[in-house]
Order: structure tokens, then sequence, then C-alpha cells
């Protein structure tokens, strides 16, 4: 007819190729937006990230900072309670030379009893272990004894006592331990 074959199989039909670039125009669209969004997502992880570290190195500088505080004013309130018992010493040496001697006992008695109080009220206790078995974690054996009337094994006599913070040991009570008097040789 108007001398070309007629080509069933092909179409002529730009409507086709204006849906292809449409579909891959969409696809550039959703990438390019996929791709905003993910580097929005980024930058506000990078921002997370950023404030978590340092919140984190506050968080060191807070615990260091509180720790040096506490390494140094940590005896503040003990030395504060101590205070009193030298302001009581340092009087009763004033005065040590014009009281009678039942006087200074009884202020020594006070003395003593204010700095026992202290050290109690701050943890500190007393070991005093007479008639206590012998018990190498608390007591330190100074030497052993024969004795009929202790238990062979158990503390004799206490020649210092010990002391323990919290239930942790400062110092330990220096003993006299008891021994059987049959186990000892007899002096000739």
């Amino acid at each position: 007819m108007n001398g070309q074959p007629d080509r069933p199989d092909i179409e002529t039909d730009d409507s086709a190729q204006n849906d292809t670039d449409v579909a891959a125009s969409d696809e550039e669209v959703d990438v390019e937006a996929a791709i905003a969004s993910l580097q929005q997502k980024v930058e506000e992880n990078w921002d997370l990230y950023l404030r978590a570290a340092a919140e984190a190195e506050n968080a060191r500088k807070r615990a260091r900072r509180d720790v040096e505080h506490a390494r140094r004013y940590a005896l503040e309130n003990f030395s504060k309670e101590l205070l009193g018992v030298k302001d009581s010493l340092e009087m009763g040496l004033a005065v040590a030379d014009k009281a009678d001697p039942e006087a200074l006992i009884a202020g020594s008695e006070a003395t003593l009893k204010l700095l026992t109080t202290t050290l109690e009220r701050f943890g500190v206790e007393e070991v005093d272990p007479e008639g206590e078995p012998f018990n190498p974690e608390l007591h330190e054996a100074m030497t052993v004894q024969p004795s009929d009337k202790a238990e062979p094994g158990s503390v004799l006599t206490v020649i210092q006592k010990g002391y323990s913070l919290n239930g942790r040991l400062l110092r330990p009570a220096r003993v006299i331990v008891a021994a059987d008097a049959a186990d000892t040789p007899a002096r000739e």
C-alpha cells in the first residue's frame, strides 16, 4: 500500500518507549530518595555516636574526679571526730600540774571513752581474744607458755589488742598462747 511491507510483529507505537523511560526515571528517583534517606540516617547515627562518645568521656572524667576527691577527703569526718579527743587530751595536760590524781584519772578515762566511741562510730573494733582459741588470721603469737588454767591452744594473755576496720584486720592482737603444762619439761 504505501510501499512498505506490513510488519505485524513490530509496533511503531511510541507509548511503549515512553512507559520505559518513565519507569527508568521513577527508579532513579527512588534510588536517589533511598540514598538521601540513608545519608540522613548515617548523619543521625554519627551524631548519636559523637554524643555517646562525649558522654562516656565525661563520665570517665567525673569518675576520676570523684575517686580523687574521695581519696583526698576520705578521712575528713573521722579527723573532725578525733579533734574532740585531741582537745580533751590538751585540756587534761593544761591542768595536770594543778589537778589531783583522781581528777586526772577520771579525765583520762573520759578521753579514752570518747576515743573508743569515735573509733566504733567509724567501724573500728577491738580484737581482744583473751580465753578464745588462737586464730593466726587475727592473732600474732609472741610466745607459748604452759598453763594449768587455760585450754591448750587458747589465748592465755593479750599483750597488745588488735583492731579491725569494718571486718578487715588493721592490726593483729599480740598474744601469749597457752600450752599443756604436762607437755613442757619440768625445770630442775
